[in-house]
């Protein structure tokens, strides 16, 4: 059985985690939402030491390998996502009627793909951040989510940046090929999680 879920897209730094974890709070078009934060769970295995119990050791080092370098889980890594979001679908199990709120993955079109079982991608967000937002984002820490990111030098933001704009972006066309609803929010500087909701719910079809 699949899950219902909505996905934000966005370049590092364009409010992804803040808008996931105030959906997580209030919720979205009525209905409660629970949010997966992926890259912070590959964070705390990479950086904090969290060792899960579904990750072999080979895909542990995986983990530290992708996050170091700043790349992504290819096809043939994927055992680490599928088993990171199993996880965190079954415990503790979902609500009658509650959403996932998907945050960084699927990052490419080969783990769409390999995602079909278990979610249904209702809704795209995608934040739309020009670079030099991005970069003036970070540096104020406008969504109050950077302090104490160790992986926020120069280069790695250029790195995921380009990685984003060569890779991830392609899920826009990938689902709205899928008929899938895509909604596109504008993201200045100084925006907020609150203004992002309040654009989304005044947008949001669910059904």
């Amino acid at each position: 059985m699949t899950t219902e879920a909505v996905l934000l897209l966005g370049p590092t730094g364009s409010g992804k985690t803040p808008l996931g974890d105030l959906l997580e709070r209030r919720g979205l078009g009525g209905r409660p939402c629970r949010h997966f934060d992926f890259g912070a769970r590959l964070r705390d295995v990479a950086e904090n030491g969290w060792e899960p119990p579904e990750l072999t050791t080979e895909e542990l080092q995986t983990v530290r390998r992708v996050v170091g370098s700043g790349a992504l889980l290819e096809d043939s890594e994927f055992s680490v996502a599928r088993k990171l979001l199993s996880a965190f679908l079954e415990a503790p199990p979902l609500r009658d009627g509650e959403l996932v709120v998907m945050n960084g993955l699927p990052r490419h079109v080969g783990q769409a793909r390999d995602l079909e079982d278990l979610l249904e991608i209702r809704v795209v967000v995608e934040l739309v951040c020009p670079v030099e937002t991005v970069f003036e984002r970070i540096r104020r820490d406008s969504g109050g989510d950077r302090s104490g990111r160790r992986d926020d030098d120069l280069e790695a933001v250029r790195r995921r940046l380009r990685t984003y704009r060569e890779r991830t972006s392609r899920l826009v066309d990938y689902y709205r090929e899928h008929d899938v609803a895509v909604i596109s929010l504008p993201v200045e500087s100084a925006t907020g999680a609150e203004a992002m909701r309040r654009q989304l719910e005044e947008r949001l079809e669910l059904g």
